[in-house]
């Protein structure tokens, strides 16, 4: 159970760290893709979704015998994003530089899935 703290935990302090950022950085995300000021919805709106979770990996964190369940919509949150890079790079629609993205959030998930096997949770009363 202490290992699935530190792994919820650890994700949500660095989804939280890597993420808020951005909120700045519209300006240094225009220089490389068109601005997102030309789709604000989408730019923000990832994010707005994106921190939400990272709030959910601290909730799991808290308790991962009590919210084990949610464990499984988050291993499908860090895989999905890592399924996404992949097919898009092999369709050749995104550098290497970028599909390397994958990398945190593809181990945050297998460790999400360890954390997983290795929690138990306790029977009602």
């Amino acid at each position: 159970m202490k290992f699935a703290k530190v792994v919820f935990i650890g994700a949500g302090i660095w989804g939280l760290a890597v993420l808020i950022p951005f909120y700045w950085l519209v300006d240094i995300t225009g220089r490389h893709y068109s601005a997102p000021s030309e789709y604000p919805q989408f730019f923000y709106g990832f994010f707005g979704v994106a921190l939400a979770w990272q709030i959910a990996f601290l909730v799991i964190g808290s308790n991962p015998a009590r919210f084990r369940a949610l464990m499984i919509p988050g291993i499908i949150e860090k895989f999905g994003y890592v399924v996404i890079l992949a097919v898009l790079y092999a369709q050749g629609r995104i550098p290497m530089a970028d599909a390397q993205a994958a990398v945190p959030d593809g181990l945050l998930g297998i460790l999400f899935i360890v954390a997983f096997a290795r929690t138990r949770t306790f029977p009602h009363s």
